[in-house]
Protein backbone atom coordinates (compact mmCIF):
# COMPACT_ATOMS: atom_id res chain seq x y z
CA UNK A 1 0.00 0.00 0.00
CA UNK A 2 1.44 3.43 -0.79
CA UNK A 3 2.51 5.99 1.93
CA UNK A 4 -0.13 8.73 2.00
CA UNK A 5 1.76 11.85 1.36
CA UNK A 6 0.81 15.23 3.48
CA UNK A 7 1.26 18.32 2.93
CA UNK A 8 2.91 20.16 5.29
CA UNK A 9 1.10 23.90 5.83
CA UNK A 10 1.40 26.10 8.77
CA UNK A 11 0.01 29.67 8.18
CA UNK A 12 -2.12 32.11 10.47
CA UNK A 13 -3.66 35.07 9.63
CA UNK A 14 -5.81 37.17 12.18
CA UNK A 15 -6.94 40.67 12.57
CA UNK A 16 -7.45 41.87 16.14
CA UNK A 17 -6.52 44.61 18.85
CA UNK A 18 -3.98 45.03 21.33
CA UNK A 19 -5.15 44.07 25.12
CA UNK A 20 -1.37 45.78 26.32
CA UNK A 21 1.07 47.70 25.40
CA UNK A 22 4.28 45.30 23.77
CA UNK A 23 6.87 44.82 25.93
CA UNK A 24 10.42 43.90 24.59
CA UNK A 25 12.31 41.61 26.32
CA UNK A 26 16.41 39.75 25.88
CA UNK A 27 16.93 36.64 25.74
CA UNK A 28 20.19 35.11 27.83
CA UNK A 29 21.90 35.15 24.00
CA UNK A 30 20.90 39.17 23.91
CA UNK A 31 17.55 38.17 20.92
CA UNK A 32 14.74 40.69 21.26
CA UNK A 33 11.35 38.97 22.16
CA UNK A 34 7.98 40.49 22.07
CA UNK A 35 4.59 39.45 23.17
CA UNK A 36 1.61 41.06 21.82
CA UNK A 37 -1.53 39.77 23.31
CA UNK A 38 -4.78 40.17 20.48
CA UNK A 39 -8.47 40.01 21.31
CA UNK A 40 -9.86 38.45 18.11
CA UNK A 41 -14.10 39.23 18.12
CA UNK A 42 -16.68 37.17 16.45
CA UNK A 43 -20.12 38.13 16.09
CA UNK A 44 -22.90 35.83 15.07
CA UNK A 45 -26.50 35.28 15.39
CA UNK A 46 -27.93 32.83 17.93
CA UNK A 47 -30.57 30.48 17.46
CA UNK A 48 -32.84 32.81 18.65
CA UNK A 49 -32.19 35.58 16.17
CA UNK A 50 -29.65 37.49 18.56
CA UNK A 51 -26.73 38.63 17.79
CA UNK A 52 -24.31 37.80 20.20
CA UNK A 53 -20.24 38.17 20.07
CA UNK A 54 -17.63 36.37 21.68
CA UNK A 55 -13.65 37.35 21.79
CA UNK A 56 -10.50 34.98 21.52
CA UNK A 57 -7.42 35.69 22.53
CA UNK A 58 -4.29 35.13 21.85
CA UNK A 59 -0.54 35.64 21.93
CA UNK A 60 1.82 36.73 19.20
CA UNK A 61 5.44 36.37 19.51
CA UNK A 62 7.79 38.18 17.61
CA UNK A 63 11.54 38.21 17.05
CA UNK A 64 14.51 40.13 16.57
CA UNK A 65 14.05 43.60 14.77
CA UNK A 66 10.07 42.37 14.40
CA UNK A 67 10.13 42.64 18.05
CA UNK A 68 12.16 45.59 18.44
CA UNK A 69 9.83 47.68 16.01
CA UNK A 70 6.75 46.61 17.64
CA UNK A 71 7.65 47.66 20.66
CA UNK A 72 8.23 51.38 19.41
CA UNK A 73 4.45 51.04 17.96
CA UNK A 74 2.38 48.47 19.55
CA UNK A 75 0.07 50.29 21.96
CA UNK A 76 -3.25 48.40 23.68
CA UNK A 77 -6.03 49.03 21.81
CA UNK A 78 -4.16 49.32 18.65
CA UNK A 79 -6.08 47.38 15.14
CA UNK A 80 -3.48 44.39 13.93
CA UNK A 81 -2.93 42.21 11.03
CA UNK A 82 -0.80 39.19 11.82
CA UNK A 83 0.85 36.79 9.87
CA UNK A 84 2.57 33.75 10.74
CA UNK A 85 2.67 30.63 11.55
CA UNK A 86 1.91 28.18 15.22
CA UNK A 87 4.38 27.23 17.18
CA UNK A 88 4.31 25.68 20.68
CA UNK A 89 6.44 25.12 23.67
CA UNK A 90 6.52 23.52 26.80
CA UNK A 91 8.16 25.42 30.05
CA UNK A 92 7.70 23.91 33.74
CA UNK A 93 5.48 26.32 35.96
CA UNK A 94 6.65 27.20 39.15
CA UNK A 95 4.19 24.61 41.04
CA UNK A 96 6.33 21.77 38.97
CA UNK A 97 3.79 21.33 36.35
CA UNK A 98 4.59 20.76 32.96
CA UNK A 99 2.93 23.55 30.78
CA UNK A 100 2.23 23.56 26.87
CA UNK A 101 1.30 26.90 25.46
CA UNK A 102 0.19 27.29 22.14
CA UNK A 103 1.13 30.88 20.44
CA UNK A 104 1.37 32.58 16.82
CA UNK A 105 4.78 33.50 15.89
CA UNK A 106 4.70 36.60 13.55
CA UNK A 107 6.21 36.48 10.57
CA UNK A 108 4.49 40.24 9.17
CA UNK A 109 2.54 42.51 11.72
CA UNK A 110 0.32 45.30 9.71
CA UNK A 111 -0.88 47.94 12.12
CA UNK A 112 -4.60 49.15 10.76
CA UNK A 113 -5.37 52.34 12.69
CA UNK A 114 -4.72 55.39 10.84
CA UNK A 115 -1.54 57.22 11.34
CA UNK A 116 -1.84 60.16 13.77
CA UNK A 117 -1.37 63.83 12.13
CA UNK A 118 1.60 65.40 12.41
CA UNK A 119 1.17 66.34 16.18
CA UNK A 120 3.99 64.69 17.96
CA UNK A 121 1.50 62.18 19.36
CA UNK A 122 0.56 58.63 18.83
CA UNK A 123 3.26 55.98 17.60
CA UNK A 124 6.40 57.00 16.57
CA UNK A 125 7.94 54.95 13.90
CA UNK A 126 10.70 55.12 11.41
CA UNK A 127 9.50 55.34 7.46
CA UNK A 128 12.67 53.56 6.82
CA UNK A 129 11.88 50.68 8.12
CA UNK A 130 8.29 49.60 7.10
CA UNK A 131 5.66 51.27 4.71
CA UNK A 132 3.50 54.00 4.92
CA UNK A 133 0.24 51.25 5.73
CA UNK A 134 2.45 50.08 8.87
CA UNK A 135 3.63 46.95 7.45
CA UNK A 136 6.40 45.10 8.74
CA UNK A 137 7.97 41.89 8.17
CA UNK A 138 10.39 39.42 10.02
CA UNK A 139 13.43 39.34 8.11
CA UNK A 140 13.40 35.44 8.90
CA UNK A 141 10.71 35.23 6.58
CA UNK A 142 11.32 37.80 3.62
CA UNK A 143 13.13 35.76 1.81
CA UNK A 144 10.80 32.30 1.59
CA UNK A 145 9.09 32.78 -1.19
CA UNK A 146 8.84 29.86 -3.46
CA UNK A 147 8.65 31.93 -6.10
Amino acid sequence: MAELRLASVNKVLISGRLTRDAEVRYTPAGSPVSTLPVAINRRYKSQDGEWRSEATYVNVVAWDKLAERAGQVAKKGAAVMVEGRLQSRSYEASDGARRTVLEIRAERLQFLDRRPQETGEGRESDESEHSESGDMQDAEGENDLPF
